[in-house]
């Protein structure tokens, strides 16, 4: 193995990701299989899980599907003791899980001072306090072996104010601070060998946001789509494939010097001013 390639290597690392049946998260539990990492694939729906866990299987990988509802402390101590008890230890953490409820901004005509709060605390607590107990949880294993990388996944909406995500960008804009906060906090009280980055991805077409951005009928822009790609400087939607060059950077070698960044991977929209 070459100097530059050791850099990048992640050969025999173990790594739990949260939300592994989103297409963003499934991709990269993918993508680390075929680097040779131990992938413990986790979600709500053990099924979704379990699907990639197989598909990993399936191309030579290693890797298990364990169900998980990242705002249930005692689920993830569960998920913890069986990582434990498989691997003994724990050297990755991508924070995937997390998404958005209709009635936690604004529908059309609706006035601001009428959302539920009960919606707000929903996107909060699947996004930003998702996010804290499994760093919590996961986060003690890296202290006790003194080292460790975590990844948290943020958004566009929490670096700029986005229409129809008012409550999921508030929650994401926390934590980003979060993650520059644990970065920190983790460096200089457990060891310099733990780091905490985020990543936040642009706009990238799947499944459950097509429609929203093309049309049916013959795969145009929506107006919506439309505004999305006058605001990204590269002119096209972002594919899972992007974000898989970023993560393996953050968790490598190749990133030691490297905590408390939360890294767009977004085409240019967070550049773009828009004159």
């Amino acid at each position: 193995m070459t100097t530059a390639d050791a850099r990048f290597d992640l050969t025999g690392r173990v790594a739990v990701l949260t939300g592994a049946g989103g297409v963003l998260i499934a991709d990269m539990a993918r993508e680390l299989g075929r680097r040779g990492v131990k992938v413990v694939a986790t979600n709500r729906s053990l099924n979704k899980a379990e699907a990639v866990a197989e598909e990993i299987r399936q191309a030579g990988g290693e890797a298990i599907a364990l169900a998980l509802d990242v705002t249930d402390r005692a689920a993830l101590e569960a998920v913890s003791a069986e990582v434990q008890r498989r691997y003994g230890r724990l050297d990755f953490l991508i924070n995937g899980a997390g998404g958005n409820r209709k009635d936690a901004t604004p529908a059309p005509g609706q006035p601001f001072f009428d959302i539920p709060v009960e919606a707000l605390r929903g996107v909060i607590d699947l996004n930003l306090i998702g996010t804290v107990l499994p760093c919590q949880v996961f986060g003690r294993l890296m202290a006790a072996q003194q080292e460790g990388v975590i990844v948290n996944l943020s958004s566009m909406s929490a670096i700029r104010t986005i229409t129809r995500v008012g409550g999921y960008g508030a929650a994401k804009a926390a934590v980003d601070n979060f993650t520059q906060w644990l970065a920190v906090h983790l460096a200089q009280t457990c060891s310099p060998r733990i780091r905490v980055n985020a990543i936040a991805p642009g706009f990238f077409l799947t499944e459950q946001n097509r429609f929203l951005l093309t049309r049916e009928q013959d795969g145009g822009l929506t107006e919506r789509g439309q505004q999305v790609i006058s605001h990204t400087p590269m002119a096209r939607f972002g594919s899972p494939d992007d974000l898989l060059g970023a993560l393996v950077w953050l968790l490598s070698p190749g990133a030691s010097f490297v905590t408390g960044v939360v890294l767009p991977v977004d085409g240019g929209f967070a550049a773009q001013s828009g004159v």
